[in-house]
């Protein structure tokens, strides 16, 4: 089976771009801790990250505006959920492990907002790198990983399932 995926550059303009980074990175955003990256019961050093739902069981963030410029240029029919992540550099290369994201087919985009050496590891141990304003589209019901990066203080990116 080939692994199909799309890497979009430079998806949206600069200013929606700054406007994003410029609030997930702001001191009063509200960042959750995850003791785990993958699974919630298991829960390994140094395997930890924080998020911030845009969109759960239908319920919208109050920063939900921030992505708007994302979807409007995604093809969707029906948003499943959207959530930042940020991976803090903790000086060594961590893989976290590989999960899906729900068990039936549906749609998946990650949204980069910063350069930096991590990666998502597709099936095949395709690897994506992060880079600032790309997107990857590809089917998150087929086994991934994300790493955390050695580089910069943090690695930023959005999840996006949808039909």
């Amino acid at each position: 089976m080939t692994i199909k995926y799309q890497i979009k550059d430079n998806f949206i303009n600069k200013k929606g771009l700054k406007l994003m980074v410029d609030t997930l990175t702001h001191y009063s955003f509200p960042w959750y801790y995850q003791n785990s990256v993958a699974f919630a019961n298991n829960i390994k050093d140094n395997h930890y990250y924080f998020t911030h739902l845009f969109l759960v069981n239908n319920e919208k963030s109050s920063f939900f505006y921030l992505i708007e410029p994302v979807l409007k240029k995604l093809k969707i029919k029906k948003l499943i959920r959207i959530k930042a992540n940020l991976y803090p550099n903790l000086n060594k290369k961590i893989i976290n492990d590989k999960h899906i994201d729900y068990n039936y087919k549906h749609k998946g985009a990650i949204f980069y907002l910063n350069t930096n050496n991590g990666f998502t590891i597709l099936k095949d141990n395709i690897k994506i790198k992060s880079v600032e304003n790309r997107l990857l589209k590809f089917d998150p019901s087929i086994q991934h990983s994300s790493t955390h990066c050695t580089d910069e203080k943090i690695r930023l990116n959005i999840n996006i399932n949808y039909f």
